[in-house]
């Protein structure tokens, strides 16, 4: 059995601040835990905006506090996500995530796993995960 605090993970290495400052996320679980996933709980900041696209990997977005949107840009939709919403990315959506007024924390799964060392590269997207 694995159990990690919050607060622990954000003091050590754990702790993965955004390239742009938009955002920090602690990786709770990681692949080498070795059980097929990653967990992260993640502050999107105030007034930002992250362009992304995981094209090698799929997540799942959980809101826990705060509020903020995603708007897909194959179609144009916006879906404010508020505590209690959650978003898959399951196609590999290419989206905007914004922080509104006072941000927003989530909770995140990553399939597959990720290393707590990865980068989003110019496209939005993180390298696959044999790279």
């Amino acid at each position: 059995m694995i159990v990690r605090n919050l607060e622990e993970c954000r003091k050590s290495g754990r702790l993965v601040t955004a390239e742009n400052g938009n955002w920090d996320s602690t990786r709770m679980v990681l692949a080498d835990d070795n059980v097929g996933f990653s967990f992260n709980i993640t502050r999107i900041f105030p007034g930002t905006e992250t362009h992304i696209q995981y094209k090698h990997h799929f997540e799942a977005v959980f809101c826990i506090e705060g509020e903020g949107e995603v708007e897909t840009l194959a179609d144009g939709k916006v879906y404010t996500i508020r505590p209690g919403d959650m978003y898959l990315l399951n196609e590999h959506d290419e989206h905007l995530l914004r922080g509104k007024e006072k941000g927003m924390t989530v909770a995140c799964v990553f399939n597959p796993a990720l290393t707590g060392k990865e980068v989003h590269r110019e496209d939005g997207s993180y390298a696959p995960a044999d790279e």
